[in-house]
């Protein structure tokens, strides 16, 4: 079941996906101490900022010492990197909390020590450790599109879009730079209780169009859509102009 959710403004965008979060995180935490999250990185971390964080009547509501978060994909450099998805939810999340005082989550991160500069042949020893620490399923997983119809460093009419054996896999060859990669596989997003994608922007329209099309694209995101899983698309108005779907608000 997949539903669209969308707004005409990006302030209205982070506020329905900072409620969806949070009801999410309440049912979860009802039967079971913690809830787990993955988090990809591109824009979220500013949608998390401003919905979670910024907005003062739904940060006493997050319950961040119950978190475990988890990253979808991360790129095999140094956490403090520009390029790291750690270091963005960092900057944008994590040194917020840390600032008003507030107990921050759990975070599983790479292992810095196993990473190489020339040297591909731990990438896959740092996949293999990721995995390790996952969870049967995860409680929710936060999405975005690229504009190729790339979702985690899983990219349009890869190998490792058929990858079944291995839950977290190294990548090497990203057509989107850093090329080194780790990333969730698809037995994690068709294992995954809920998944939310966060898309915003007229340059998402055109590859939003070829997602919800009536005819199969085979666009990772697509695949995405066609999980057994309940399936949540925040965006707003302008990056689903002209596309075929019934969209709502939260």
């Amino acid at each position: 079941m997949v539903e669209v959710y969308s707004y005409a403004d990006s302030g209205d965008v982070a506020n329905a996906v900072a409620r969806y979060i949070v009801k999410v995180q309440d049912a979860t935490l009802s039967t079971k101490s913690h809830f787990d999250v993955a988090i990809s990185g591109g824009s979220l971390g500013k949608v998390l900022k401003k919905g979670l964080i910024e907005d003062s009547s739904i940060l006493q509501k997050v319950k961040w010492d119950k978190w475990r978060v988890f990253f979808s994909d991360e790129r095999l450099v140094p956490l403090e990197h520009e390029d790291s998805n750690y270091g963005l939810f960092n900057e944008m999340v994590l040194k917020e909390l840390a600032h008003q005082g507030l107990a921050g989550p759990t975070v599983f991160t790479i292992n810095e020590s196993l990473l190489h500069e020339t040297d591909t042949t731990t990438d896959s020893q740092i996949a293999k450790e990721y995995a390790s620490f996952l969870p049967e399923s995860l409680d929710l997983i936060l999405l975005g599109a690229g504009p190729d119809g790339h979702t985690c460093s899983l990219f349009p009419e890869h190998e490792l879009l058929k990858e079944e054996s291995v839950t977290v896999a190294a990548i090497s060859d990203s057509p989107k730079p850093p090329p080194r990669r780790i990333t969730f596989t698809f037995p994690v997003l068709r294992n995954a209780k809920q998944i939310a994608f966060v898309a915003e922007g007229s340059g998402k329209a055109p590859v939003l169009k070829q997602i919800f099309a009536s005819s199969k694209s085979g666009l990772p995101c697509e695949l995405v859509n066609e999980l057994s899983v309940p399936v949540d698309w925040f965006v707003n108005d302008a990056a689903i102009e002209g596309v075929p779907v019934n969209a709502s608000k939260y």
